[in-house]
């Protein structure tokens, strides 16, 4: 991924940490996912007072484009931080690391991880679920 297309991921996920709901941990995380055709669609973190129902940044940009017919993804850009503030990276969860296996490539598949423009690192779904689970296993 060439640095001015991953910079852009990286301005939109930032810009949706203030749509972050997360009055119990404070914790905001943003998220942009693109697909394969290049159209990005959003997410941000969405707590609830009884915990479970709660949903991460990336699982939100998911289901809103799946939600809209999208199957085929090429990247994810991850950024978050206690009240927004971004001072490490915020890598994907377990649950959205298998959200990802569902619909991505993980030889392919790239998750942007950023606490700036400039300070960022790319790896791949198999580098961070490297014995995923996923619907090829049930071939």
């Amino acid at each position: 991924m060439d640095k001015k297309l991953a910079q852009e991921m990286i301005d939109l996920a930032i810009e949706q940490l203030k749509y972050s709901y997360t009055p119990y941990s404070g914790f905001k995380v943003g998220a942009a996912l693109m697909t394969k055709s290049g159209k990005l669609y959003t997410g941000c973190n969405i707590e609830n007072a009884a915990y479970t129902p709660t949903n991460c940044a990336e699982r939100t940009a998911f289901f809103k484009a799946v939600s809209e017919g999208e199957r085929a993804f090429r990247a994810i850009c991850v950024v978050g931080g206690k009240d927004g503030i971004l001072t490490e990276y915020a890598a994907p969860c377990g649950v959205c690391r298998q959200v990802m296996m569902e619909f991505c490539n993980p030889e392919t598949f790239q998750i942007i991880l950023a606490t700036s423009r400039e300070q960022y690192e790319i790896f791949t779904l198999k580098e961070l679920l490297p014995l995923g689970f996923g619907p090829d296993n049930l071939a």
